[in-house]
């Protein structure tokens, strides 16, 4: 047998939640929801769907490899610079590229706990040491973060809003860290959802480039803009940075469609408006449930939220599957009383929250 690299033992292969596919072969079912995976549920915009249809005659072509169009678009969208940006196969590729570019075996990363799972799984990738800090009240407890980092630290990750609990840190927070952290240590904040969220204290981390030259944002066109399926991402960093980040990037990493209906995302402002709406009232509505069915629900800045159900919440899934609705549980956080749930359209919010009530109502009895 051919000797495979030992870090690869720490590694557990990366479970998504069940696609709507699966569930009606298991289950012999034919009507599925799936509000596991926080996509948008009013899908891609008009404007990207059109971008593909005409960049589909083309796909014998390779893409342009270095994403030239989308990055001096994005550049002029953030106010940034093209060499400030690089694209990749989802932020999932980023953050990979980040560990193959940074980390070894010689050093650590810290982490959240919980928080996105991907953090974890780059580190343990390059075989780099895990230091994990426990949220306090489901938020980023930065101080003790701060406080673990010793001269083996070469990567600090915040997820901003974080991944499962929906909580922010703000700007004053976050601006405190950056000054407690030194210039070789690597702060990465990863903004998926950046795009949904209301709350005037967020940061606009863009304007801390300018102050921080060890400060990476990531973000995503997989969540508001509706693009998970094609998978595309993008980071932004001192040009430093990014100039040795492409000596990972893989040639063609990501593909001609994809390309184009990011692009076309982004003049999209009407598709914008109309999920950050989608999203306003079916929070309001999935909260006002909760609290009816006196559920613990965590305050969320995004397009999911994160509930205690306290009890076995893998049960509750599996139930809430039979009738149709997959949602995610969060043993594999460390939440095992908890699922998360996407905020989808009305008719898929009002059918979960009954099928909710119908599980835990007969586990009552």
């Amino acid at each position: 047998m051919i000797e495979h690299r030992i870090q690869l033992d720490r590694i557990k292969p990366y479970v998504p939640g069940k696609h709507i596919d699966q569930v009606k072969q298991e289950l012999g079912i034919t009507d599925v929801i799936k509000l596991a995976s926080n996509e948008n549920p009013l899908g891609m915009g008009r404007l990207a769907a059109e971008a593909i249809t005409a960049s589909a005659a083309y796909t014998h072509l390779y893409p342009d490899g270095h994403c030239t169009v989308l990055r001096e678009k994005l550049a002029g969208y953030l106010g940034v610079t093209k060499e400030q940006i690089i694209v990749g196969n989802g932020s999932d590729e980023v953050l990979k590229m980040i560990a193959q570019t940074f980390l070894t075996e010689l050093h650590n990363v810290i982490i959240a706990d919980p928080t996105f799972l991907e953090y974890s799984f780059v580190a343990d990738l390059m075989g780099a040491e895990k230091l994990f800090v426990p949220l306090t009240d489901y938020r980023h407890d930065l101080k003790a973060m701060a406080a673990q980092i010793d001269s083996r630290t070469k990567i600090v990750f915040v997820c901003n809003p974080n991944n499962p609990t929906g909580t922010i840190v703000d700007s004053t927070e976050l601006e405190w860290f950056l000054g407690q952290i030194p210039e070789h240590i690597l702060v990465v904040v990863d903004e998926a959802y950046y795009e949904y969220v209301a709350n005037p204290s967020y940061p606009q981390t863009l304007e801390l480039l300018k102050h921080h030259p060890n400060l990476m944002i990531t973000r995503t066109f997989s969540k508001i803009y509706g693009l998970a399926g094609l998978r595309i991402g993008y980071g932004v960093a001192g040009p430093e940075i990014i100039n040795v980040m492409e000596r990972v990037k893989e040639p063609f990493n990501v593909n001609r469609l994809a390309q184009a209906a990011a692009c076309a995302s982004l003049d999209d402002h009407e598709h914008l408006r109309r999920s950050i709406a989608v999203n306003e009232e079916g929070k309001q509505y999935l909260f006002q449930q909760f609290e009816m069915l006196n559920l613990r629900a965590v305050p969320t800045e995004t397009n999911f939220v994160l509930v205690d159900l306290e009890r076995d919440a893998r049960q509750v899934y599996y139930e809430l599957m039979i009738r149709g609705i997959i949602v995610r549980p969060m043993d594999a956080f460390g939440l095992p009383s908890c699922i998360r749930v996407t905020i989808g359209a009305m008719e898929q919010n009002r059918r979960f929250i009954h099928a909710l009530r119908e599980v835990l109502y007969a586990d009552r009895n």
